[in-house]
């Protein structure tokens, strides 16, 4: 039995993806210009190796919410959102396969906590890209309908 889900209004929408474009471009320019990556102590030079797939992740995240910004209905944010996590994840595996930190010089195993985290973080990623793929399967079977004009989502 379908359940409608009201969407934010356009205007509402629109502030979020412009919100998160822009702060998203401020973490770009935190890590890569001021004060840069090199800055944070427990960061090895092995960070280099992952820095341009965040970048990557970065910019798709930027040209995606771009995007949403003039189009967006349900099937394309669906997309989108899978695209971007996909990426995620593919950092995600690379942060955990180099694990560019040095936690040596503190008292906490910062180096559990942060496997741990990652663990979360790509089940999480998982998890996120079978909903926005089951999403993107359903919306394509109701002929990509789902918010219409109305800007309601059928579930």
């Amino acid at each position: 039995m379908p359940v409608n889900v009201r969407r934010p209004s356009v205007v509402a929408r629109r502030f979020g993806y412009i919100f998160a474009t822009a702060v998203t471009a401020v973490v770009f320019y935190v890590i890569n210009v001021w004060p840069g990556w090199r800055e944070v102590p427990f960061l090895t030079d092995d960070t280099g190796q992952v820095l341009w797939l965040v970048n990557l992740s970065l910019f798709a995240g930027i040209a995606v919410n771009a995007a949403y910004v003039a189009y967006d209905p349900p099937w394309w944010k669906s997309l989108g959102d899978l695209v971007t996590m996909g990426i995620g994840l593919a950092v995600l595996a690379r942060v955990w396969q180099v694990f560019p930190f040095d936690f040596s010089g503190y008292s906490v195993n910062w180096g559990v906590v942060s496997r741990f985290v990652l663990v979360v973080a790509i089940v999480g990623s998982i998890v996120g890209t079978m909903v926005q793929s089951v999403s993107l399967i359903r919306l394509a079977a109701d002929g990509g309908a789902g918010a219409g004009h109305r800007g309601e989502v059928r579930r």
